[in-house]
């Protein structure tokens, strides 16, 4: 809808539809994916309340290698151990990539889970079984997310958790995962969960005009698949649109239009009893989260937060999206789903190793690194939960799929085994859960699933165990379709 100025305060004896209460506001309205009514009203009554638990889920789009970052064979045939060395980390007998050294010293903040499989090698299909916590993809198509796909972890953990702030409950950041040949992914979205459910997708990056080709973190770092290019520029943004009051409309008069909606709202709950209605609490809700709060807006614009800071996390988009993930957790968001990187950024079927070492993993183990510092500085880590997972592992032989592309060789894709880091959130530190085999190909010891990934993140979030969703037709289906990971708390 487009903004308007006016000051006058419309006659109610008129506002019966939906189009005439979201003009009501008489300002632009952001759409965020749940309708929290209740919150809205607590958030204009006064701050929210303290905070339980959060998860920032972080996901590596792509799919990164296990064998070169947190599973290491260096005992293993040179055809599968690849060219880095494994170091100590500050846990006796955790050894993980060389490249990773500030994450090494942190090791008693996190814990590794060596055996997560599951049979999918597509990108689509892989990103669908690890955002949605569910193997059985029926009735799963690639080509674009539908409403009866299954709804993402991040579509549940919003639904069912409890509204702590003026914020949506889940959050995903800095944009969808996308493909540039592929499209927009499924297993993203809400589903037969119901669109009113959506997660809240923050569209944070703005990439130019034929750039599709790079990946990886923008504005301020990026490289080519192929060719590994590193370029900076100043004029790619990374912000939220519109999170300005309009013109002529000020924060004192603004409050007072707020509460003018809760009468409102009172006559909508009696005129519009359909689903179309949560479009009004959607919009409200993205109004008051980000026009009236300024802690709100504050914590959207990363980019002019402390020198000292952007340097901690480094100063490209990893690092601005998990600084803005600790930024929302504290504001009481319940799970920020962070895509680090796209397009493939992490697929690397060729060059694999000089792109990984000079673009792709000094930046993740800054970012990773200083977010765990941030947490704990603020007290913030014992709630709350860094998960660290992509779609799927590599494959343990190296090769050159296609040399006509690639100058070095890769991994392929491998969905048998890949390895996730967690940690916060009351998980112990310094644990390794699971084993693969002597090649990194597939688990040896305490498999472990999609279903058991999701449920931990459920668990985390405090959701009981007997929670149901239920679909449009009301239909219930359980939230945990497995135990959570055994022995991973503490």
């Amino acid at each position: 809808m487009t903004p308007s100025s006016q000051s006058h305060v419309p006659n109610l004896s008129h506002v019966s539809t939906r189009r005439q209460l979201l003009q009501a506001g008489s300002i632009s309205l952001l759409g965020l994916g749940m309708p929290r009514i209740a919150a809205m009203r607590a958030a204009a009554a006064g701050p929210a309340a303290p905070k339980p638990r959060s998860v920032i889920f972080i996901f590596l789009t792509g799919g990164a290698s296990q064998h070169d970052t947190f599973d290491m064979k260096p005992e293993g045939p040179s055809q599968y151990r690849g060219e880095f060395s494994p170091i100590q980390t500050a846990t006796p007998g955790i050894e993980i990539c060389e490249h990773f050294p500030r994450l090494a010293r942190q090791s008693d903040r996190w814990s590794l889970v060596r055996s997560l499989s599951h049979p999918d090698t597509g990108h689509q299909s892989g990103t669908y079984i690890m955002l949605t916590g569910r193997r059985d993809k029926t009735p799963f198509r690639s080509s674009r997310p539908h409403g009866d796909d299954w709804p993402s972890i991040a579509a549940v953990a919003g639904a069912m958790t409890d509204a702590r702030s003026n914020l949506a409950n889940s959050i995903v950041l800095p944009e969808k995962v996308i493909h540039s040949q592929q499209g927009v992914f499924p297993g993203q979205f809400a589903g037969k969960l119901g669109s009113h459910h959506e997660p809240w997708f923050l569209n944070m990056t703005d990439k130019p005009h034929g750039y599709h080709a790079f990946s990886g973190a923008f504005p301020g770092y990026l490289y080519n698949l192929h060719r590994g290019n590193h370029s900076d520029r100043d004029d790619w943004r990374f912000e939220v649109p519109n999170i300005s009051l309009p013109e002529g409309v000020f924060a004192p008069r603004f409050r007072r239009r707020v509460e003018l909606l809760d009468i409102v709202e009172k006559q909508r709950e009696q005129l519009e009893q359909s689903a179309a209605s949560a479009d009004y609490g959607r919009a409200r809700q993205g109004v008051v989260s980000l026009l009236a709060d300024p802690r709100v807006r504050d914590a959207f614009d990363v980019r002019r937060s402390d020198p000292k800071t952007l340097q901690r996390y480094g100063n490209n988009s990893f690092g601005w999206s998990l600084l803005m993930a600790r930024r929302l957790v504290e504001l009481g968001v319940n799970l920020v789903q962070v895509n680090l990187g796209n397009m493939g950024t992490w697929d690397l079927h060729g060059n694999a190793f000089p792109l990984a070492k000079n673009f792709l993993f000094p930046p993740t183990d800054l970012a990773i690194s200083a977010l765990f510092d941030d947490l704990s500085d603020s007290g913030l880590l014992e709630n709350t939960m860094v998960v660290i997972a992509g779609e799927f592992g590599r494959t343990p032989r190296i090769f050159n799929g296609a040399p006509s592309v690639y100058k070095t060789v890769g991994r392929g894709h491998w969905g048998q085994c890949q390895t996730v880091m967690i940690g916060g959130g009351g998980v112990a530190g310094g644990r390794v859960i699971g084993a693969s085999d002597k090649s990194g190909a597939y688990p040896a010891s305490d498999t472990q699933t999609p279903e058991s990934f999701a449920s931990t993140i459920y668990h985390a979030l405090g959701i009981p165990h007997d929670a149901h969703w239920h679909d449009a037709a009301d239909r219930p289906y359980p939230v945990y379709r497995a135990e959570p990971i055994d022995g991973l708390f503490a």
